[in-house]
């Protein structure tokens, strides 16, 4: 399973998830499983994403699609995501 993990700030959380949930139709379509938001406690303006995709090649083409740079603005992203492409390489049940 491939990962892609996006550090963003973001103005309002409420208007960021309405567009983080109409362009949930784009991620399906291009390969998404499913996506994890996170809060990070200590900034609490930053919101951490993590899509789970079939493939690396799937995932690099949605993070670098127009579209998205579209969406992220249109969300009220402040300044530019860091984004990390993680390859699961072992899992535990504890």
């Amino acid at each position: 399973m491939t990962y892609v993990m996006v550090i963003h700030s973001v103005n309002d959380y409420a208007k960021w998830k309405i567009v983080f949930d109409e362009h949930g139709s784009v991620r399906r379509a291009k390969g998404s499983k499913g996506a994890s938001i996170l809060k990070n406690q200590n900034v609490p303006d930053q919101i951490i994403v993590i899509t789970e995709w079939e493939d690396m090649e799937s995932a690099e083409n949605f993070a670098e699609a127009e579209d998205l740079i579209i969406a992220m603005q249109k969300a009220g992203v402040v300044g530019l995501p860091a984004v990390y492409y993680l390859e699961e390489i072992d899992r535990t049940e504890y």
